[in-house]
């Protein structure tokens, strides 16, 4: 199985025609048709199903589909760091993160980087800690920052100093919106909106809710906040959140109440342990690591 093929391959995944792929690629449709056949023949399974206007995907050709778009990116990856010249600095940096505001002092060390070395550029993927994992176990990322992430041990990893907060994001309408905070007793029973991962056993949410966390009125999940927002906002529930992701001041129709007893979260920016890091992904991190902990007399 060679790159070319993937590329091929992806192409037509993307196009759902052949002819449109081959155009794409600049081939002949039999050439095409040919060497996909050839890919099946060598996977030993079926990759496509034919239709008369369609070509959609076996559920063989949706794995291939996942890991030739990371195999691809990856080899793209190393051959940017490979091909950077020697006498300047310039590559790129992968990141992946959750959403926390927190995430700020990641940014304000990517611009500080950006300012002492122009040729570096950064590239931010935005998932949950699953997703991030995947990605940074695979090489695809050269960070990950996670949110109170319980496999931490099994990489290298720095807190940064700023810590997140959970709370509800409601209705400014809604009668929880009146109190100051929100305890068990005020949630216990009402509709609830939570990410996929924040009720995970071993979690500092999971803990607040203890023995109440399987009886809880959940009625949707989400990976991301903003769309957890407009679920608010259709009446759907209150939704499970961090503070300052979701702008609620001025006018806004939502607004955010803190959990009681309060609950704070941390974030970490981990890496693979042994990890062979490009020269702009060191200066990187050597810049994070100073905005974190600055030596003393700077």
């Amino acid at each position: 199985m060679e790159l070319r093929e993937l590329r091929y391959f992806l192409a037509v995944a993307q196009e759902q025609n052949i002819t449109k792929a081959a155009e794409y690629l600049y081939i002949t449709q039999p050439s095409l048709s040919k060497q996909m056949q050839n890919l099946e023949k060598e996977i030993g399974r079926p990759l496509f199903i034919r239709g008369n206007r369609k070509i959609l995907l076996t559920e063989a050709g949706m794995l291939l589909k996942k890991r030739a778009e990371e195999l691809l990116a990856l080899y793209e990856k190393t051959e940017a760091e490979l091909s950077a010249p020697l006498e300047e600095v310039q590559g790129e940096v992968f990141i992946g993160c959750g959403e926390s505001h927190a995430v700020q002092t990641v940014a304000h060390a990517a611009k500080t980087v950006q300012r002492n070395y122009p040729g570096i550029r950064f590239n931010f993927f935005s998932g949950d800690a699953s997703d991030v994992v995947e990605k940074l176990d695979r090489g695809l990322i050269d960070f990950g920052v996670l949110l109170d992430y319980a496999g931490l041990s099994d990489y290298h990893s720095l807190r940064l100093l700023h810590t997140d907060t959970w709370g509800i994001l409601m209705r400014r309408d809604s009668p929880l919106a009146a109190k100051p905070f929100i305890t068990l007793d005020d949630i216990r029973h009402e509709n609830l909106l939570c990410s996929k991962q924040s009720l995970s056993k071993g979690r500092l949410v999971y803990e607040w809710f203890g023995a109440d966390v399987g009886r809880l009125n959940l009625r949707a999940t989400y990976n991301l906040v903003y769309n957890a927002s407009l679920l608010v906002r259709e009446g759907m529930g209150y939704a499970l959140c961090l503070d300052k992701l979701i702008n609620t001041s001025g006018d806004c129709d939502l607004c955010f109440r803190p959990l009681y007893p309060k609950v704070e979260t941390h974030l970490d920016v981990a890496w693979k342990k042994y990890a062979v890091f490009s020269k702009p992904a060191e200066i990187f991190l050597n810049t994070l690591r100073e905005s974190v902990h600055p030596r003393e007399g700077e």
